[in-house]
């Protein structure tokens, strides 16, 4: 493979016309997001993907949080996601600790049960709409980057793959884990492994522990129950007295085992449709972008499944991104490296945030000793009792609580979301739906400021529903508020 890391590299396709704007490395979650809001932008865009064109596949993602159907509203897609699922609006962790996810100050205040495939259906359905070229078995081999773009290496992986040369004037590495793209630039993937052999499996249950996604631990193990709605359930667990490699089989008496130690119940567990086994790691790269190359989803950051905040992150990942490129590329902002690199400064923290919060949960399921077990009743006991404690963890978790920093002197709602405001054209989040900023302000205002004249041109005008409203908000196309004026 070549390797390189930084965007001086010999340019030795400088004058190279290219033959798309971005290449877009795996068609998992983040990839169609991304993709599909670049090409919807009016960009060409090449999406790259190993693995051979497949539908229906059972994956380990079941999840979607408020704030990333927040997004998928506003690309006109949760709905149809929403009709499809189960809504759960608690989760209840470690037999007394109940989190209310109904107090949501959102359209979707729950966690919305449903497999991985359904969110990637319609994110692929959308991409292909807009015109974005598919491109399976096909793998990335090599790259190199210089001042005007960045020429990739591809070798079919499968039986319709192409190989060859694409030249593109960004790529982006949405390609998991096991990311080649993270590989090929040379960054480093710290951290480490925290819980091996964890086993999951889609099952039957006879007793099942109602509507709700349980979580529950007994020093030398933990399961996870969730339900998809349709008489099927997601069971996680894991047992500290048999570590396995991720190649061993999964039998379901190893699986109702681990839940009957794990809270006393095995819930009557049969026909199990899909079993797996794999391990945890809490990893982080240093830095999302490396001049023409960033980085999104797995391939930037991975935590314990505890949460179910992978996808979900990696999908607000793409969001963020997105628009900042696709300005970049049509040469709106006066300081296109200054955005750019505001996809590091804003996502970063938040992958950091996650990966901290999910491996908290995952350790305190973890407790083996009784000091470690009498320290997570004591901090079960204090979420549950302090409701503005409670109320941060749900809105952390759900994403609704994500912010990012402001600029000094800006307004205390610069850098937080935006909640979806009624306003006299409709729903802000239908609003967005056109990919632009959207200025919020009484009817025959028009405020100036350095952000609203940095937006000129890409701008929906809204005024709000109650006439006796005199603020004003500019919304970024990604939902958070670029600026405000009492």
């Amino acid at each position: 493979m070549t390797r390189t890391g930084t965007a001086d590299q010999p340019n030795t396709d400088v004058g190279a016309q290219t033959d798309t704007d971005v290449v877009v490395v795996g068609a998992g979650p983040t990839g169609l997001l991304l993709a599909g809001d670049l090409a919807t932008a009016g960009l060409r865009v090449t999406l790259v993907e190993r693995r051979p064109r497949t539908t229906g596949n059972l994956t380990r993602a079941f999840g979607v949080h408020a704030r990333t159907l927040e997004l998928l509203d506003a690309r006109g897609l949760a709905d149809e996601l929403v009709a499809g699922g189960t809504a759960l609006t608690r989760l209840r962790l470690f037999g007394r600790l109940t989190l209310d996810l109904s107090r949501l100050r959102s359209r979707f205040p729950y966690l919305l049960v449903t497999p991985q495939y359904e969110v990637e259906r319609l994110l692929e359905r959308r991409a292909r709409a807009a015109g974005v070229e598919f491109r399976h078995d096909t793998a990335l081999r090599a790259l190199r980057q210089d001042a005007e773009g960045v020429t990739a290496e591809l070798a079919p992986s499968g039986d319709v793959g192409a190989g060859g040369r694409l030249r593109a004037r960004y790529l982006v590495g949405t390609d998991g884990v096991r990311s080649t793209v993270r590989e090929l630039v040379g960054l480093p993937f710290p951290g480490r492994s925290v819980v091996r052999s964890l086993v999951l499996a889609d099952v039957r249950l006879t007793r099942p522990p109602g509507d709700t996604l349980t979580v529950d631990g007994a020093g030398d193990a933990f399961v996870f129950v969730a339900p998809f709605g349709d008489g099927w359930y997601r069971v996680m667990g894991w047992d500290r007295r048999r570590p396995m490699p991720d190649d061993a089989p999964v039998d379901l008496a190893e699986i109702r085992g681990i839940a009957r130690r794990a809270c006393g119940s095995d819930f009557g567990m049969h026909d199990a449709r899909w079993t797996s086994r794999f391990h945890s790691d809490e990893r982080q790269v240093p830095t999302y972008r490396v001049g023409r190359v960033l980085l999104a989803g797995d391939a930037a950051h991975v935590h314990s499944p505890a949460g179910g905040q992978g996808m979900n992150t990696g999908l607000q990942d793409a969001a963020n991104l997105s628009w900042k490129l696709a300005a970049v590329l049509r040469g709106d902002p006066s300081d296109p490296e200054a955005l750019l690199d505001s996809y590091h400064a804003e996502r970063h923290p938040v992958g950091t945030a996650v990966v901290r919060g999910s491996g908290a949960v995952i350790r305190l399921a973890m407790a083996g000793t009784p000091l470690r077990r009498a320290a997570r009743t004591a901090v079960t006991g204090l979420v549950t009792t302090v409701r503005p404690l409670s109320t941060r963890v749900t809105e952390m978790l759900s994403g609704i609580g994500v912010s990012y920093a402001a600029a000094r002197g800006a307004h205390p709602l610069a850098g937080r979301r935006a909640p979806d405001l009624s306003l006299a054209e409709g729903r802000l989040y239908e609003l967005l739906r056109e990919g632009a900023f959207v200025l919020v302000a009484p009817q025959g205002d028009r405020p100036a400021s350095p952000e609203v004249t940095a937006a000129a041109g890409r701008v929906v005008r809204a005024t709000w529903a109650h006439p006796d409203r005199h603020g004003a908000l500019l919304v970024r196309p990604d939902g958070y508020i670029a600026w405000a004026r009492d």
